[in-house]
């Protein structure tokens, strides 16, 4: 078994597990841990990187850059989304593809707009990266990739933001934050199980998924510009709940398993 508990990781981890309300339960990660599962890890896994930068996109066209801007990350997303849901292209065609040719501009008096674009931009690149990555094991493994649906997860924590703004926005960055916290903790979970390779390269993604967490809290907090402490604690326990009750459906960052027959 592979050990990770090195002062560095632990120092990292810390926070993220204050953070969260809840541990990844016991009989998930006995599920994910056994070999015939890694196919749908990996699988889910590779869309759920995809869904960061389409999240992530969305929140930049949304609200924060011009519609020239919008159009350029849609067109950087596009390649991935067509293999990731239709499996066109490979990795000689997405290689290099998670760069963008031009500089992201603001929405005209956006206050945040810039600070967004600096956060969720990086984001994007490198999530669109850990796409290709995961892709590159999925292959190297011999492994055969296609679509499957997404988790109760995103979904179960979205359907409580707020209808009106800034709120709702604050609320997707809160979301946002949990997500990636939640992806930091179950890579650092999950990689003492896994062989060799993929367990290192789920540690080498934690720093990344940590920082990201903390960018969204970040915004968050200045685009509330009021205290937002009990909406975190409020999405601690819509998250909590969904991590930890029983769910029929083995995911990525699914519930506690109660059925392990699946697709």
């Amino acid at each position: 078994m592979m050990m990770i508990n090195t002062p560095t990781i632990q120092e990292l981890l810390n926070p993220i597990d204050q953070f969260l309300g809840c541990t990844t339960p016991e009989a998930w990660i006995e599920e994910a841990k056994k070999p015939e599962n890694l196919p749908i890890i990996l699988r889910d896994h590779l869309l759920c990187e995809l869904k960061a930068a389409q999240s992530a996109i969305f929140l930049l066209k949304r609200y924060a850059v011009t519609e020239e801007a919008g159009q350029l990350l849609s067109r950087l997303v596009e390649p991935y989304e067509q293999f990731a849901y239709k499996c066109l292209g490979n990795l000689n065609t997405l290689k290099g593809k998670s760069q963008l040719s031009k500089s992201i501009q603001a929405k005209p008096n956006c206050s945040y707009g810039q600070e967004m674009i600096d956060k969720m931009v990086l984001l994007i690149k490198e999530e669109l990266h850990h796409f290709y990555q995961v892709l590159e094991l999925i292959e190297a493994k011999g492994l055969e990739y296609h679509p499957i649906n997404a988790s109760r997860y995103a979904k179960g924590m979205i359907k409580h933001v707020k209808t009106y703004e800034p709120d709702a926005l604050v609320d997707k960055l809160i979301i946002g934050a949990f997500i990636e916290a939640r992806s930091c903790e179950r890579f650092a979970k999950l990689a003492p199980y896994l062989e060799t390779s993929i367990g290192k390269f789920y540690l080498s993604l934690l720093r990344s998924e940590a920082r990201h967490y903390q960018d969204y809290l970040a915004l968050a907090e200045q685009i509330a510009e009021k205290e937002i402490h009990q909406r975190i604690d409020y999405f601690r326990l819509v998250e909590a709940k969904l991590i930890s009750s029983p769910d029929h459906d083995f995911k990525f960052h699914s519930g506690s398993p109660i059925d392990t027959t699946h697709n």
